[in-house]
C-alpha cells in the first residue's frame, strides 16, 4: 500500500490518532504558558535584565519558527510518525536540560533546542491530522485539536503559578519529562507511518536564508533596546535580515520542489488566513507572556495568583472552539469567523489598554474575557482554513507554513512589542528624571524587566509601557480583520455541512 494513501480507520483508532497529534500540541502550549508565569522568578533567580528575559521566550520561539517549515518537509519525506517521535524526544530532553540550567545563558541554549524539538513534533502532528481526517471529519478533528490547545492555555498559567511558587521555576520544565515519555510510547504503539511520495531533497538554501533572516530581525529588535536604534550593528542586522529574506524568496521561486511553494500565495483565501494567523499570534498570543509579568510586577500578585488571574483570558480558549464547532461553523463562513475573532480580540485589547494604567485588575476582567473569546474562535479556525487550501499530499508543507506563520508572529510580535515597551518606559523615565544624576538607561532596563522598587516613577512608566503595547496590538488585530475580510473568499470557506449524527469516532471526541 502506498504510504501516502488515506486509510479509513475505526472510531477507537481515530480517537487515539487525535490524542497522538493533540497531546504534543498540548505540551508545546502548556510549556509556553507555564514559562510565561515563571519569567519573573527566572529573572530574580539569575539577576537577569530585560534582554535576558526576552531571550528566554525568543530563543524558544525563534528556533521553532525557523525550523517548523523545514520540519514539515522532513515529515513529508521521511515519515510523519518518525519525525513526531524525534521531535518529542528532543523536546523532552531539552526540558530536562532547561530545568537543570546553572545560568541564563545555558537556559536560553536549552530553550533553543526545545524549540527545535517543538518544530519537529508540531509539523508532524498537524501533517498527520490533515492526512488522517477528510471532509466533515476534518472540521471536527480540528475543533478537538483547538480545544486541547485551549485546555493547555487554560491550565498553563494556573499550573505554572502553582509550580513556580511551591516547587521552583525549574519544575516548569521538569513536568514535560514524564508527559513526553508517555506520549512517545503512545505514538509508537498507535500511529501508522505516512509520507508524501513526491517529496525529494530538503531545501537547504531555503532553510538557511529563512532561518537567518528571522534570527537577524529578532536579534536586531532585542539588541536595539540595549545598544540603541542608531547603533550601526543593530542597523546592519536589520539590513541583513531584509537581504536574506529577499534571497529566500528568490531561492524558493527557483526550486523544483520548494520548502514553501510560493504559488499558494496566489490564492487570496490562503493569504487572508495567514494574515489572520500572524496577527492573532503577534497581538494576542504574545500577551500570554507579557500579562503575567504585569500582574506580578505592577499589581503585586504571587506567581500562583498571577496564573489564576489569567483564567478569564485562557478559559475561553478551551470553551469557545467547542461552541464554534457546534453552533457556528455550519452557519457562518470561515471568512466571517476569522474576521469576527480578530474584531473581538481588538476590542478586548483596547479595553485592557484603557484600564492597565489604573492597576485595577477588576477593571481589566472584561477585556481579558473579550480577548479570550476572540482567540477561541481563531484558535482552530485559522489552521483549518489555511490547510484546507493546500492539497492533502502536501500536508507537511501546509502544517509547516501554518506553524511558521503563527510562531513567526510570536517571535517578531514579542520582540517588537518589547521594543515598544522599552521605548515607552524609557521616554517616561527620561521625562521624570529631568535634571537627575540617575542613569535613565539602566533604570529603564530594570523597570522593563519588572523591577518597580525604585518608586512611583517606575510604576507609572511601567503602566504607560503596557498601555502602549496593548494599543499597538489592538491596532494590529483591527487591521488584520479588515484585510482578512477583503482577501478570504466566502465560497472557499463555506459553512461546514452540519450532520446530526457525526461519523463514528469523531462524535466521541467533540
Amino acid at each position: 500500500m502506498h504510504p501516502a494513501t488515506h486509510v479509513p480507520v475505526d472510531g477507537l483508532q481515530r480517537f487515539l490518532i487525535l490524542l497522538c497529534v493533540s497531546i504534543p500540541s498540548f505540551m508545546i502550549n502548556l510549556d509556553s504558558n507555564i514559562v510565561a508565569v515563571s519569567l519573573s522568578s527566572i529573572a530574580h533567580s539569575f539577576n537577569a535584565d530585560f534582554a535576558d528575559i526576552e531571550w528566554v521566550i525568543s530563543a524558544y520561539t525563534l528556533t521553532f519558527a525557523s525550523f517548523v517549515m523545514p520540519a514539515g518537509a522532513l515529515a513529508d519525506r521521511f515519515g510523519r510518525k518518525r519525525i513526531l517521535v524525534i521531535g518529542l524526544s528532543l523536546f523532552t530532553l531539552a526540558s530536562l536540560i532547561c530545568g537543570a540550567a546553572p545560568n541564563v545563558a545555558a537556559l536560553n541554549a536549552a530553550r533553543a533546542l526545545q524549540g527545535l524539538g517543538a518544530a519537529l513534533l508540531l509539523s508532524a502532528a498537524l501533517a498527520t491530522l490533515s492526512h488522517s481526517f477528510r471532509g466533515p471529519q476534518r472540521a471536527a478533528a480540528f475543533a478537538f485539536w483547538g480545544s486541547v490547545i485551549g485546555i493547555a492555555i487554560s491550565l498553563g498559567p494556573v499550573v505554572g503559578g502553582f509550580i513556580t511558587q511551591h516547587f521552583g521555576w525549574e519544575w516548569a520544565f521538569y513536568i514535560n519529562v514524564p508527559i513526553g515519555a508517555a506520549i512517545i510510547a503512545l505514538v509508537l504503539r498507535t500511529l501508522k507511518e505516512s509520507r508524501d511520495p513526491q517529496a525529494s531533497s530538503i531545501d537547504i538554501p531555503g532553510v538557511v536564508t529563512f532561518s537567518g533572516s528571522l534570527f537577524l530581525i529578532t536579534l536586531a529588535l532585542i539588541s536595539g533596546n540595549r545598544q540603541g536604534w542608531n547603533n550601526s550593528q543593530v542597523q546592519l542586522e536589520m539590513v541583513g535580515a531584509l537581504v536574506l529574506f529577499a534571497l529566500f524568496l528568490l531561492v524558493e521561486s527557483r526550486q523544483q520542489r520548494p520548502m514553501m511553494d510560493l504559488s499558494i500565495f496566489r490564492n487570496p483565501t490562503y493569504v487572508g488566513a495567514c494574515i489572520a494567523g500572524l496577527a492573532y499570534a503577534a497581538s494576542l498570543l504574545t500577551m500570554l507572556s507579557y500579562l503575567p509579568i504585569f500582574f506580578q510586577s505592577a499589581l503585586g500578585y504571587s506567581p500562583q495568583n498571577a496564573g489564576l488571574l489569567m483564567l478569564p483570558l485562557a478559559v475561553p480558549l478551551f470553551v469557545v472552539p467547542r461552541i464554534t464547532a457546534s453552533y457556528l461553523t455550519h452557519r457562518f463562513s470561515g471568512r466571517a469567523l476569522l474576521t469576527l475573532g480578530l474584531l473581538i480580540i481588538s476590542g478586548g485589547l483596547f479595553w485592557l489598554g484603557i484600564t492597565a494604567p489604573s492597576f485595577d485588575y477588576r477593571a481589566m476582567v472584561g477585556g481579558l474575557l473579550l480577548a479570550g473569546t476572540g482567540a477561541g474562535i481563531l484558535n482552530g479556525e485559522t489552521a483549518k482554513v489555511a490547510m484546507s487550501a493546500i492539497p492533502p499530499e502536501r500536508a507537511g508543507m501546509a502544517s509547516g507554513i501554518s506553524g511558521t506563520v503563527r510562531f513567526s508572529g510570536i517571535v517578531v510580535g514579542f520582540a517588537t512589542l518589547g521594543a515598544i515597551l522599552f521605548h515607552r518606559v524609557g521616554a517616561n523615565v527620561a521625562s521624570g528624571l529631568s535634571g537627575s544624576l540617575v542613569d535613565p538607561l539602566a533604570l529603564t532596563r530594570s523597570i522593563a524587566a519588572g523591577d518597580l522598587s525604585s518608586g512611583p516613577l517606575a510604576l507609572t512608566s511601567f503602566g504607560a509601557g503596557y498601555q502602549a503595547i496593548l494599543f499597538v496590538a489592538c491596532g494590529l488585530a483591527l487591521t488584520a480583520a479588515l484585510l482578512t475580510w477583503l482577501l478570504v473568499r466566502s465560497a472557499d470557506t463555506a459553512p461546514t455541512v452540519h450532520h446530526l449524527q457525526q461519523p463514528a469516532g469523531v462524535a466521541t471526541v467533540k
